[in-house]
């Protein structure tokens, strides 16, 4: 058993958990990264982590300056998390309408919490600007991790989660897939998995209301619909995607993700938040592509229990519209098939 100092150290080296149900339905090995298992409680604590190291070794950011960022949750808890280990103060500026679980966690790790209302982008009043004003009035005292730019965030799976994949599959791995919020997890992960394994398939998934999916079939940012989805599409090109080395892509919609949460938390005992959920969808429907035998790597970003106001609150998903397949995962399983056929 192993002793730490702080919980810095308690950041990666996450395990590799095969779903069972899923392998079985589909005769591929499926696994998922538990990412929920980092101090913070996502994936977003190694890019949190990685910024803050390289600010130091800039200087950027100096003894007593506090973090700000602009973030649908997970990133702000990484901030706050490891910031405190390092003595900063985090502010966060959130777009309203996020889960009430990521604030209540945001506030007891300590982060001061700026609502802002949803918008486009292009508005000087988005969270990303907002964010970003607030550092560069005061450069004394704030830190902006800028995560959607900040290479740090592609360094931190470049450097560290990549290689924890490479090892934990021990080389043989069919096909990794992501989702994007930054592009950090995906482009880290891709360019380094894909120089040591060349045959590697790298998928993005993309929920409704992402542009992502688009943009790399037909090179412009375009979408319809939305999604429930929190922190992840992205509806511009940013910093850390441009480092990404996909193969294919393709959108879901939400209610393959409750499918697959719902089969999950009843037979593998996994409770996955939405993100994580869209993610072993596709990796569901990559591992019936590709056939039977092939290992598929995908991500559970976080706790599922951030996501459970939404994804697990059928008051909520009702008055969206929202339903798993009626014919639950057998059903979800033969219409991928019968999509895979008509390509």
């Amino acid at each position: 058993m192993q002793v730490h100092a702080d919980v810095n150290a308690l950041v990666g080296n996450t395990p590799l958990l095969k779903i069972g149900s899923l392998s079985r339905l589909t005769g591929a090995e499926i696994f998922v990264k538990c990412e929920y298992l980092n101090p913070g409680g996502s994936i977003k604590d190694r890019a949190a982590q990685q910024m803050i190291l390289d600010a130091h070794a800039s200087g950027a950011l100096r003894p007593g300056m506090k973090i700000v960022e602009g973030t649908a949750g997970n990133t702000g808890i990484g901030l706050a998390v490891i910031g405190a280990a390092f003595g900063h103060k985090v502010k966060v500026v959130m777009p309203r309408g996020q889960t009430a679980e990521k604030q209540r966690i945001l506030t007891l790790f300590g982060a001061e919490i700026q609502q802002v209302d949803l918008c486009p982008f292009t508005s000087p009043n988005h969270f990303y600007h907002t964010a970003r004003r607030v550092a560069e009035e005061d450069p004394a005292n704030w830190w902006w991790a800028n995560q959607f730019d900040n290479l740090s965030n592609f360094k931190a799976h470049y450097t560290r989660t990549g290689p924890e994949i490479l090892a934990q599959t021990e080389g043989r791995l069919s096909a990794l897939v992501s989702s994007a919020g930054t592009g950090g997890t995906i482009a880290g992960n891709s360019r380094f998995l894909k120089e040591r394994l060349p045959g590697l398939k790298v998928i993005l998934v993309d929920p409704l209301g992402s542009g992502l999916c688009h943009y790399l079939k037909h090179g412009e940012f375009k979408t319809e619909g939305e999604s429930i989805a929190e922190g992840i599409g992205i509806m511009r090109l940013v910093a850390n995607f441009k480092e990404a080395v996909i193969d294919a892509a393709f959108t879901l919609p939400d209610a393959d993700a409750l499918t697959i949460a719902d089969h999950v938390r009843e037979h593998d005992g996994l409770v996955l938040g939405s993100s994580s959920a869209l993610n072993v969808a596709a990796a569901v429907k990559t591992a019936l592509s590709m056939g039977s035998g092939s290992r598929v790597v995908t991500f559970a970003c976080d706790l599922g229990e951030r996501s459970y106001s939404k994804l697990y609150d059928r008051g909520f998903l009702a008055s969206k519209g929202l339903a798993p397949h009626p014919r639950g995962i057998e059903g979800l399983i033969a219409d991928y098939g019968t999509q895979l056929a008509s390509l």
